[in-house]
């Protein structure tokens, strides 16, 4: 059977970084001191540095820029659904343009591609993003496109998932796959606290990458999913009319955490050179590497893209497994994971060429 291989990946973000002003922010949405309190003492554990959105927090109030983020998000007045997905099919385009751009495709690569996979949770209108990339790259109309929606953060490795089942079915098939999530389109006024905590980590963010039978980059082992019984309701992600109306419940560290102490990836651990752990927060990260009891400096490169950039949704975990394959040396193992909605986590095994 014909083996699959990642051969690369690109990322990008928008320009400004939000990050702090956010936390001024909705620090003053919140109007109960006690709660303001502890929100501040959230925000200094959160283990974030920057986050990075199309929303410009510091435009001079005399000019006008639909990318205000003042304007966008007026305490009483938040933008409904309809303005968010305006903004979202503005701006997408833009940094889907970025991030391809920076795969640095040579013409042969680019003749070659024979399919388009798309995630993303946090955006959508047709035609989308999958038939701009072949206007953008000039593809030809033959090229066969799927968009993986609305699976939220995990949704990057079911389009890995996909993109392996193509290359082995088709060992001349060569898959672009883009991975782009503007998550700071989806702030929403409330008082909250657990919700406010949860739009603290999130970002925008892009990834790109090229699938093939080429063997360069890491081969794609192996999938599985680890599904956690009457989790339902911890993690939530649904269209309403002020926008995509996100739940990230505080319970989630220690259901993952149990979760996975119970699973394969317990026994084999010491097997792993590299993990790829989709950053979903700090103490996301904390609960895997204590339910799968592993040494805190394999999970550098998740606390990095965590610190340097936040959660950007299913882009995230392609930015930790770039930042991985730099270091990686040949016959290295190891497994990417991502969490999301079920509660559920998608893991990949790979090793590196």
């Amino acid at each position: 059977m014909t083996t699959a291989y990642l051969n690369r990946i690109a990322t990008a973000v928008p320009e400004h970084d939000v990050h702090a002003d956010f936390a001024v922010f909705a620090e003053q949405m919140l109007s109960d001191p006690r709660v303001r309190s502890v929100f501040r003492r959230m925000t200094s554990r959160a283990d974030i540095a920057h986050r990075y959105s199309f929303l410009d927090p510091r435009i001079d109030p005399g000019k006008f820029s639909s990318h205000d983020a003042r304007k966008f998000y007026r305490l009483g007045n938040f933008p409904n659904t309809s303005q968010r997905m305006e903004l979202f099919e503005q701006t997408a385009p833009v940094l889907m343009r970025q991030t391809i751009d920076r795969l640095a495709l040579t013409e042969e690569e680019r003749l070659g591609i024979s399919h388009v996979v798309v995630t993303c949770c946090t955006g959508l209108y047709a035609p989308g993003l999958d038939f701009e990339i072949l206007q953008h790259l000039n593809l030809s109309t033959h090229v066969e496109r799927t968009m993986v929606g609305f699976m939220g953060c995990y949704a990057a490795i079911n389009g890995l998932k996909l993109a392996r089942h193509i290359v082995r079915s088709d060992p001349n098939a060569n898959v672009l796959m883009l991975n782009l999530e503007l998550c700071t389109l989806h702030f929403q006024e409330t008082q909250d606290l657990e919700q406010v905590l949860s739009f603290l980590v999130f970002a925008d963010g892009a990834a790109a990458s090229l699938i093939s039978a080429r063997q360069s980059g890491i081969a794609i082992d192996s999938f599985k999913a680890v599904m956690v019984p009457d989790t339902q309701d911890l993690i939530t992600w649904k269209i309403r009319g002020q926008g995509f109306d996100m739940l990230l419940s505080g319970k989630v560290p220690a259901a993952l955490g149990h979760a996975l102490g119970g699973t394969e990836l317990m026994e084999e651990r010491d097997a792993i050179d590299l993990w790829a752990v989709h950053p979903g927060g700090r103490t996301v990260l904390d609960a895997v590497e204590k339910g799968l009891e592993l040494p805190p400096e394999v999970l550098t490169a998740s606390r990095e893209i965590l610190s340097e950039f936040g959660n950007m949704s299913s882009a995230t975990v392609m930015f930790v497994l770039q930042r991985l394959m730099e270091q990686a040396q040949p016959g290295q193992r190891g497994c990417a994971m991502a969490f999301g909605p079920g509660l559920t986590a998608e893991t990949m095994r790979f090793h590196a060429v």
